[in-house]
C-alpha cells in the first residue's frame, strides 16, 4: 500500500511537470495571425522547454537555441543593457525595438 501511495503522489508530482499546454492560434496586433501550437507547460524554469539549448520539440523537430537557466552562456543575454525584474520575478531587457526580452536566469 505504501509503495502504491508514493507512485501516486510522484505522478501527481512529476507527471504535471512533463505535461504539454496546446496554445490557440490568435491574431497579433499588427494582424499576424500565429497558428496554434504545443508548448511545454509553464514552470519556474527553462531547463526543460523544447526552445532551451540540448532539448529538441518532438512535435517540429526544432533544435533549441536559448540557454540554460544559470548557464554560463546566459551571463551574455541583453548585451549590456539593464537587466530588469518583472513583477512574477521573471527578468528582461528592453531590445532595440522597446519590447521586453525575457531571459535565462543568472
Amino acid at each position: 500500500m505504501k509503495h502504491l501511495l508514493a507512485f501516486i503522489i510522484f505522478c501527481i508530482a512529476f507527471g504535471t511537470a512533463f505535461a504539454d499546454t496546446y496554445v490557440n492560434g490568435y491574431y497579433k496586433k499588427d494582424g499576424t495571425y500565429v497558428n496554434g501550437y504545443t508548448r511545454s507547460s509553464p514552470d519556474s524554469t527553462n531547463w526543460n522547454n523544447y526552445s532551451t539549448q540540448g532539448n529538441s520539440n518532438p512535435y517540429t523537430g526544432g533544435e533549441g537555441t536559448r540557454a540554460r537557466d544559470y548557464s554560463s552562456e546566459a551571463q551574455s543575454y541583453g548585451g549590456g543593457r539593464p537587466i530588469y525584474t518583472g513583477p512574477q520575478g521573471g527578468q528582461y531587457y528592453i531590445n532595440d525595438n522597446g519590447n521586453k526580452v525575457y531571459v535565462p536566469k543568472h
